[in-house]
């Protein structure tokens, strides 16, 4: 029994590409980073322009080695997320392999959880080794996924938001010269293999959408995007860690959260992290527009908590 992934020539030829592409760009990555002992305290962990303080009043009454704690804890809980988001999309991509819905992508899916394995193991050895911890997990993000004959489609459509994000990251990071170099190269690293699995993520979820528009009622459409903007704040948010502020010796760190996700510049950063996102998910009729103001703050005391 064929289904629509099978039917469509143009998905194919993207699949076929990006697994000669995984092959020829593969490497080790136990033997490709030689990490130092430690990484310098007086410095710069994370772009400036990244962290959650930026351009804010906080930021103005902190001093320089404060900001520099701030971008190494901010550093830690940005790999963190990784570590956990990377193991929440390997579950759910194991289980649709070598399915008959999923066939034709399953080959790639061996490249992409070999990939997603190895990066979950670098980040977590960041961590590790320069946080000694990793940060738990955010509660939220994981509520019941409406309605049910769209379940694949958003489980699809979160590991791209979630891949599009880390990448916004990543792709800046790794060309801050005022970061350290082992930082700069597990940046570089994982967006090499995220602007394939990025460009695998938009073509599935496009085919995905599609497959679901023709059978779904305005209502179950309507859903589907509500859920989709609630999950990108929910995203967003979960880089507002107040451990993070805690850690860095930053007092009162749930009203610094706080006051940080009701800030003029949040919208403003929350839209540039997202924008090729919300592009691409307005432009396919996944969203009905790019405004997260209605779901803004529905996740903030959630994000706040940890297991």
């Amino acid at each position: 029994m064929s289904t629509l992934i099978d039917e469509n020539p143009r998905f194919k030829e993207i699949i076929d590409r990006l697994n000669s592409k995984s092959v020829e760009d593969y490497y080790n990555p136990y033997r490709v980073f030689e990490w130092p002992d430690e990484l310098p305290a007086g410095m710069w962990w994370m772009t400036p322009e990244l962290t959650t303080t930026h351009g804010s009043e906080i930021a103005d009454g902190l001093s320089r080695e404060q900001l520099h704690a701030l971008s190494r804890y901010e550093s830690i809980n940005f790999y963190s997320l990784n570590v956990h988001g990377i193991r929440e999309l390997l579950i759910e991509v194991t289980k649709r392999i070598h399915t008959t819905e999923f066939a034709t992508p399953s080959e790639f899916f061996h490249h992409f959880i070999g990939e997603e394995n190895e990066h979950m193991w670098f980040f977590a050895e960041f961590c590790l080794r320069y946080g000694g911890k990793i940060y738990a997990q955010p509660r939220g993000g994981a509520e019941t996924i409406p309605p049910s004959n769209a379940e694949s489609l958003l489980v699809f459509a979160r590991i791209l938001i979630f891949e599009e994000l880390v990448d916004h990251f990543n792709s800046k990071m790794a060309l801050d010269t005022n970061l350290h170099e082992t930082i700069r190269q597990v940046n570089r690293i994982h967006h090499q293999d995220e602007s394939r699995h990025i460009a695998f993520g938009r073509e599935l979820v496009r085919v995905l959408f599609e497959d679901f528009q023709k059978q779904a009622t305005e209502a179950e459409i309507g859903q589907v995007s509500d859920y989709l903007k609630r999950y990108i704040t929910f995203s967003f948010e979960s880089l507002y860690n107040p451990h993070v502020y805690r850690d860095a010796g930053i007092d009162s760190p749930l009203d610094v959260r706080r006051r940080l996700l009701e800030s003029p510049r949040r919208k403003e950063f929350e839209q540039q992290v997202f924008r090729k996102t919300l592009s691409f998910l307005t432009k396919t009729g996944m969203l009905t527009d790019r405004d997260l103001s209605d779901s803004s703050g529905e996740q903030s005391g959630k994000g706040a908590e940890r297991r």
